[in-house]
């Protein structure tokens, strides 16, 4: 792990450490679609008592714009779905959600899931068990969950690069909206619909005090070189140019 990897676990670790929690980062899912509607979504008020299957702290977020979140189990979406006991679910991105066959019920497909940018996967560790560990065991450890994450991170892209073409995302520029009577598809949730800043728990600021800054800086280098060529390469695929 680099210095930067270190002291971004350091900082986790002190915030766990109220839960008797020592946390391993093992994987990133990547930025997640929005999710699969059974109708249309143009602004805030669609989503004004819309019973969205979303877990968790997205689930409270989305109730701040008057969803009304739903916990349901991943093999109980799809019925719901077709019975219209919800009216649109979020599960991960296109390659499971499509083997769940949402996109046979839901029509719209919408992104980004602005709730869940990075979804960061977790081994969460006994802390008082971690500690009673001998020394020399847990880099052994350490290697297998960064393995596990790096092997993850490529094998995520890997299928919903593959999913997203199925669902019909290769039609679609990123800023782009299907044309009007396209029958759903992948389509781009609003700008209305994405808030601009969030706010924050107090237990979280200690470590935003230094992970803040250094997001800051990898953002402006994304804009600067990283961002410019995976926009340029988008709009030559999209334009089959490649």
């Amino acid at each position: 792990m680099d210095a930067g990897g270190a002291a971004d676990a350091e900082l986790l670790n002190d915030l766990y450490k109220d839960y008797n929690v020592y946390n391993l980062p093992c994987g990133n899912t990547g930025a997640q679609m929005g999710g699969w509607f059974r109708k249309e979504i143009k602004t805030v008020d669609d989503l004004k008592g819309l019973k969205f299957r979303i877990a968790g702290i997205a689930g409270q977020v989305c109730s701040k714009l008057g969803a009304v979140p739903q916990q349901i189990a991943g093999g109980d979406i799809y019925p719901a779905l077709e019975k219209g006991t919800i009216d649109a679910a979020e599960w991960v991105g296109p390659y499971d959600d499509q083997k769940l066959g949402f996109n046979k019920i839901a029509p719209y497909y919408y992104y980004p899931g602005w709730w869940e940018g990075g979804p960061q996967t977790t081994a969460m560790i006994s802390l008082n068990k971690w500690n009673e560990l001998p020394k020399a065991t847990r880099p052994s450890i350490e290697a297998g969950v960064r393995l596990r994450a790096d092997v993850d991170g490529v094998e995520v892209r890997r299928r919903e690069s593959q999913g997203a073409a199925r669902a019909g995302g290769r039609r679609h520029q990123a800023d782009a909206v299907p044309a009007a009577g396209d029958g759903g598809g992948v389509r781009r949730l609003e700008r209305a619909l994405r808030p601009s800043s969030r706010r924050r728990a107090p237990s979280s600021r200690r470590s935003m005090k230094t992970w803040r800054p250094f997001r800051n800086e990898e953002i402006l280098w994304f804009r600067v070189c990283e961002g410019s060529f995976d926009n340029f390469m988008a709009r030559m695929s999209a334009a089959d140019k490649l």
